[in-house]
């Protein structure tokens, strides 16, 4: 009698399970905005991230994917990163900023929105590329990650060493 219990409980197992809904690949659709259209654009990039900024005249306002940067990026070295190229320009309150990001991790793609903010700002106000270059906002920062290679665990960790 036990034997059919536990076969009892075998099928009613089986058949409670669902099975999980398949994930497809959704690509999100770039966030477009009237006001954008006449606004200065430009691109940066960091690691594997790429920004997309558009820059208009107004409060100095940041938003990031359709949010607001303080909630798109929560950290607050992520924060000081993407408001560098105002700051050392004192251009905080002069523009809003709307960037469209994709790729990498959160530190890639805050340092895309500073590099593309950077950009921005250049063609709005050629006479800022001085203080832009010198501080090295302009320059793309080509530091990505090295490839794994064959025989290696990582990029460069070897296997472990066994004397016997």
């Amino acid at each position: 009698m036990t034997e059919a219990k536990k076969t009892v409980k075998k099928t009613a197992t089986k058949t409670t399970k669902k099975a999980a809904p398949a994930k497809t690949a959704t690509k999100k659709a770039p966030v477009t905005d009237v006001k954008l259209n006449n606004a200065t654009y430009a691109t940066g990039k960091r690691k594997d991230s790429v920004a997309r900024v558009y820059l208009i005249a107004g409060k100095g306002q940041i938003i990031v994917n359709g949010i607001p940067m303080t909630e798109y990026f929560r950290r607050p070295v992520l924060q000081m990163i993407i408001a560098q190229p105002f700051g050392i320009t004192k251009r905080e309150t002069a523009y809003d900023v709307h960037a469209i990001v994709s790729g990498g991790g959160l530190s890639g793609q805050a340092g895309a929105v500073k590099h593309g903010i950077s950009k921005a700002l250049e063609r709005v106000e050629p006479d800022l590329r001085k203080t832009l270059k010198a501080a090295g906002f302009l320059t793309r920062d080509s530091r990505v990650v090295e490839r794994k290679h064959f025989g290696r665990h990582k990029a460069r960790r070897s296997t472990q060493f066994s004397k016997r």
